[in-house]
């Protein structure tokens, strides 16, 4: 069939690129930002940061199994596909818009952010913050539709800008020497109740800083070398990320005591500003914009991805299979791109955020059990990579999952019902969209 193969997307990117897109869709503003708000759950240097680690470990756990799985379907969509082929179609339709939710809201918020923070640095701006917000997403989207190349050229240099910023941040704080770190407190109360609850809430900061860790699944299809690339991009970079959130948190703590980073909404910019003084909220804000734009960029070339591979298995629209020449899924980036605009003008998604680490944890677990189910259903698939200490690290990224989500079903009820909502809605849905089919 012509339109099939007019329709498919080309295989142009490589190990740069995935490296680039994970670091980029990881590292946000939220390392920034939530640094203040653990210390105010954890009150414990120690404590903090096996937390930030845990979380890392439980990462670098989910790269293992993802690994296998990428490189067994590497197909547009990510974890959508692993699920659907494991667990069947319904699972797959739920997963696949539960991930699609997930990574289609930040485009939105990333362009108001990065409205807010030019704002900080040009204050005669400040009547224009829609505006700007527009035409940040408008401009992403023509840079997107001129081909994948250009997306990828972008989010390589602006990764490493990134990356270059962070090293440049962490260097100056643990060459400042006018804070001592506040004395460690041996508290016997981590079991207790209200500790308990701190760290799940915390947990649930850190796995919402550690998400886009998988992004490079998101384009399995498109990369020239997956067997190869996929791992090798899934344990550098998590690796990286991983290193980066360590080091900051320990240079933060190393400027400013933890007493004090607790009552920081911003905690970087009151770390820059003992450092750098009155210019130090520019610095920050500057890196923020960097951190933004990767960010932004790759996160308006993963939802048309996850839209163009349920769009392929009729759970959406037949036009959201559309390949443009330079290889963009172009309805569904446009679709996308719609939706972006939409929060924009109402401003009110924030709220959808507190969920997204919630979801995420779901449909990495789906996909963890997936790679068992998949061993045992079809062994013959070919695999170019097949994830170590199997099936054990699988079976403690799942016992991982489910402890985690547990801890954010007790700390965050509200988020929970929602999602629970959302299923009990989804399934009426599918069969319709299956009878059409």
């Amino acid at each position: 069939m012509p339109d099939s193969k007019q329709n498919q997307l080309k295989k142009t990117l490589g190990l740069s690129f995935n490296i680039a897109v994970l670091i980029g869709g990881t590292i946000g503003v939220g390392i920034l930002r939530t640094p203040g708000s653990i210390a105010g759950l954890l009150n414990n240097y120690w404590l903090i940061l096996a937390s930030w680690l845990f979380g890392g470990l439980y990462v670098l756990l989910g790269a293992n199994s993802y690994s296998e799985l990428a490189t067994m379907l590497p197909k547009a969509g990510g974890s959508y596909n692993y699920i659907k082929r494991a667990l069947g179609e319904y699972a797959g339709f739920l997963s696949g818009w539960y991930d699609y939710i997930v990574n289609a809201i930040p485009p939105a918020f990333y362009c108001i952010v990065i409205s807010e923070y030019t704002i900080i640095l040009f204050p005669g701006l400040a009547n224009y913050s829609t505006v700007m917000s527009i035409s940040i997403l408008v401009a992403f989207v023509l840079l997107h539709l001129s081909g994948v190349k250009n997306g990828s050229v972008i989010q390589q240099i602006t990764s490493l800008l990134k990356v270059i910023c962070f090293v440049a941040l962490v260097v100056a704080c643990f060459m400042y020497s006018g804070v001592e770190i506040a004395p460690i407190k041996t508290d016997s109360s981590i079991f207790q109740i209200g500790l308990l609850f701190g760290f799940f809430k915390s947990l649930q900061l850190i796995i919402g800083t550690y998400n886009g860790w998988n992004a490079v699944c998101f384009f399995a299809e498109e990369n020239d070398d997956p067997g190869k690339n996929i791992p090798k991009s899934l344990y550098s970079g998590v690796l990286l990320v991983v290193a980066i959130y360590i080091l900051v948190n320990a240079a933060f703590f190393h400027v400013l005591p933890i007493e004090t980073l607790a009552k920081s909404n911003l905690a970087a910019a009151d770390v820059a500003k003992i450092i750098f003084g009155d210019s130090g909220a520019k610095i920050v804000t500057v890196i923020s914009i960097f951190s933004l734009i990767s960010i932004l960029n790759a996160f308006m070339m993963i939802p048309p991805r996850i839209l163009y591979g349920l769009s392929r298995d009729g759970f959406f629209i037949k036009q959201g299979t559309q390949v443009n020449k330079g290889g963009t899924p172009i309805v569904a980036l446009l679709v996308s791109s719609l939706f972006s605009l939409f929060l924009i003008c109402i401003g009110s998604f924030e709220v959808l955020f507190s969920f997204a680490a919630f979801i995420s944890i779901i449909v990495w677990g789906l996909a963890y059990y997936s790679l068992l189910k998949l061993r045992t259903s079809e062994p013959d698939l070919p695999r170019p990579y097949r994830s170590f200490w199997y099936p054990w690290a699988t079976i403690i990224a799942i016992i991982f999952s489910i402890s985690i989500l547990a801890g954010f079903i007790y700390s965050d009820p509200k988020s929970f019902i929602i999602i629970v909502a959302i299923t009990i809605i989804s399934y009426p849905l599918f069969w319709v969209l299956k009878k059409k089919k």
